[in-house]
């Protein structure tokens, strides 16, 4: 008789045997389970309708699983602790009326206010500005139909695509659990599962992984939206930012060097060079396409590990963002700065983006726990044009409200439904499924990114990817695998990266 259930015969005392599972890594079970000990059978994708999505609220274990993972570390963010924040404005320059309906985007000429927070992604709130690490490039603008939140990164892939692997990812390049030190082995072993990260890491290691500084950085939507016309027209579009006074990098012995003098020099470079009057400025450009034509590719559009070629999709100016004011306060208008996908306007939409739609619960749900329901209330996240609906009271609400009515409708309250703007309304069909991507392609454009630099860049990469696969603890398993992604993309690379690791007894 298995011990779990030594005393059921014994009737009312059944129950005195459940302290041998009591929450235990000493009695974990086989396979993945929810909170409450049902079987997971599937902890990759997201329960969608088809393969491609959207995905369906019902799918408990990714609830769950973000909820859980928004709710890890308090009240420091889980990831983006590390970060600057300035205040500025956005300024159309080009009319792409015809495309969206948007209003702060009606006319050249319409600047509308924002906020900017720049950050490191993995390491805790007091970390080097100087470490290899994605940066978080974040823009809230204070639009007259409430606000926008475009939430991106300086590089515009991504590690993985399905948001229920985004807890994984982040605890695999978290430092270890018990340790507390980050370490390669973790990363590779995590990633050696996920072939679609490739793309990613031939940003994360190439140069461009250690930026100069906040001014002298890209910025990328990385997601897939939609725009919506007044005629209710939908067009897929990417987002990029491109600094004005161009993109520079720190080499690793510089990263050193600087990092050892100043740990936060990222965010004094910025705070001096508004403070001077040398305003940082980035051109908004953007890539469109008609979904009509997503499945013309070898790649699925949607696909955040994936770029959209140039001289297929043309960049296409739209305005320019400037930042102008240092923020009042660092407390209330960094720490306290919130962002959320989730939060777009009329004329903006989001797409099936698997990660994108995770990120739509996921950001909105962490906020509500590190700051409080009502964060939306806070000065810095507050849209910044007349607002009203029925939420109010819990922790920290501080809005006066006089009203004897807090339902909809009422006869009593003149409140009515906005007018009607365009919505997304194409056809849904497909098996309700957890299931991967048809397209995945995984290997075809880091071999070209690899393939476009030059020979001293590639030696430079090369060497790095080589440093995390010679961590002592990586497996001859896991450097087997790699080799053969790398391989797949490169041949030469493949075997100058085999070269380079047995040259060093890795093999």
């Amino acid at each position: 008789m298995p011990l779990g259930y030594a005393k059921i015969a014994l009737g009312c005392r059944a129950f005195d045997a459940a302290p041998s599972y009591r929450p235990s890594s000493g009695y974990n079970s086989q396979h993945w389970t929810t909170n409450a000990g049902q079987p997971v059978w599937n902890n990759n994708s997201s329960l969608t309708v088809g393969a491609r999505g959207p995905i369906l609220l019902e799918d408990y274990h990714l609830l769950e699983k973000l909820a859980q993972f928004d709710r890890e570390r308090i009240p420091e963010r889980v990831v983006h602790a590390r970060g600057a924040a300035a205040k500025g404005f956005f300024e159309v320059t080009h009319d792409i009326s015809h495309l969206t309906c948007a209003d702060f985007l009606r006319a050249p000429g319409v600047q509308t206010p924002v906020i900017v927070r720049f950050s490191t992604v993995i390491h805790e709130r007091g970390s080097p500005e100087t470490i290899r690490d994605p940066r978080g490039f974040a823009v809230k603008f204070y639009t007259r139909e409430g606000n926008f939140d475009l939430v991106g990164n300086n590089f515009p892939v991504f590690f993985i695509r399905d948001g229920i692997k985004f807890p994984d990812m982040v605890h695999a390049l978290k430092p270890n659990p018990r340790s507390h030190i980050q370490e390669n082995w973790r990363i590779m072993d995590f990633f050696s599962h996920h072939p679609e990260s490739l793309h990613m890491f031939t940003f994360l290691n190439d140069d461009v992984g250690i930026p100069l500084n906040y001014r002298h950085m890209e910025g990328f939507g990385v997601h897939t939206f939609k725009l919506m016309s007044r005629e209710g027209k939908d067009t897929y579009v990417k987002f990029h930012w491109k600094p004005l006074c161009g993109v520079k990098c720190l080499m690793d012995d510089e990263a050193v060097v600087v990092g050892g003098k100043n740990h936060s020099h990222a965010s004094q470079d910025l705070y001096d060079s508004i403070a001077a009057g040398d305003y940082p400025e980035w051109q908004l450009l953007v890539q469109l396409m008609n979904p009509a034509d997503e499945d013309k590719f070898d790649f699925d559009p949607l696909d955040v590990t994936k770029t959209w070629p140039e001289d297929l999709f043309p960049l296409q100016p739209v305005g320019r963002l400037v930042l102008n004011r240092n923020v009042d306060n660092f407390f209330n208008e960094n720490e306290q700065l919130a962002f959320c996908p989730a939060l777009v306007v009329p004329g903006i939409a989001h797409s099936d983006d698997k990660l994108l739609q995770t990120r739509i619960f996921s950001y909105a749900d962490t906020q509500r726990h590190r700051l409080g329901p009502n964060y939306l209330m806070l000065p810095a996240n507050a849209p910044q044009c007349v607002h009203h609906n029925n939420h109010h009271d819990g922790f920290m609400n501080f809005m006066k409200r006089d009203e004897e009515v807090n339902y909809f409708p009422s006869r009593s309250d003149p409140v009515r439904h906005a007018d009607p703007y365009p919505m997304v309304r194409q056809s849904l069909s497909g098996r309700r499924e957890k299931a991967i991507i048809p397209k995945e392609n995984n290997f075809a454009q880091p071999g070209e990114r690899y393939r476009s630099w030059d020979p001293a860049r590639r030696e430079r990469f090369l060497q790095r990817m080589a440093d995390m696969l010679l961590d002592p603890r990586c497996t001859r398993e896991v450097r087997r695998v790699w080799l053969g992604y790398w391989s797949q993309c490169d041949v030469q690379l493949g075997q100058k990266l085999a070269a380079r690791l047995q040259a060093q007894a890795a093999l």
